[in-house]
């Protein structure tokens, strides 16, 4: 089969280039092309943070998913946003997943907040953002691509960093986790 017909045979499975990509995206970001036919709140992960009582532990949990995401998409990730610059219908597929991936941390987010749980004055759509910049592949790059953080340095330096700003002030002495370097 030639390259041509390989294209053909793919663009009619997937509509598209950005359909093809998107497929791929999505079982990379679940861990597996079967982890992604189970819904996000059907995950063992997300089922931990979700049934953890206590924000902190929850935070935490929500940080130690980052690092394997990360490291997983991040290739693909970056890929498709330079392709982004100049293909109109890969731009609106990252369009697509950014706004998907705003729409899941605003759920975690919406989670903490209907448990009363983020701290006081701080509105839910600060926290979405704060969360969706937080948790970005870009601030992850910046930490562990260029200043060479550990994947544990940065899940460490991510849960602090989303427990300062997420929930009510914490004193330096109960801090579970050493501050990052």
């Amino acid at each position: 089969m030639g390259q041509r017909a390989s294209q053909r045979t793919l663009y009619r499975a997937f509509g598209s280039k950005a359909g093809l990509f998107r497929a791929v995206m999505e079982a990379v970001l679940a861990g597996g092309g079967a982890r992604a036919e189970t819904p996000v709140e059907q995950r063992a992960a997300i089922k931990a943070i979700i049934a953890e009582p206590d924000a902190r532990r929850q935070i935490e949990r929500y940080a130690a998913t980052q690092p394997g995401i990360h490291r997983r998409a991040g290739p693909l990730l970056r890929a498709l946003s330079a392709a982004a610059a100049s293909d109109p219908e890969l731009n609106d597929l990252w369009r697509e997943m950014e706004a998907w991936r705003f729409s899941g941390q605003s759920r975690f987010v919406g989670m903490l907040a209907d448990q009363g749980k983020l701290r006081s004055g701080l509105p839910i759509e600060r926290a979405c953002d704060i969360v969706w910049t937080l948790c970005s592949l870009a601030v992850c790059d910046l930490l562990v691509l260029e200043r060479r953080w550990s994947d544990q340095h940065y899940q460490g330096w991510l849960a602090d960093s989303l427990e300062r700003e997420l929930l009510p002030e914490l004193n330096a002495a109960s801090r579970r986790r050493p501050r990052p370097d």
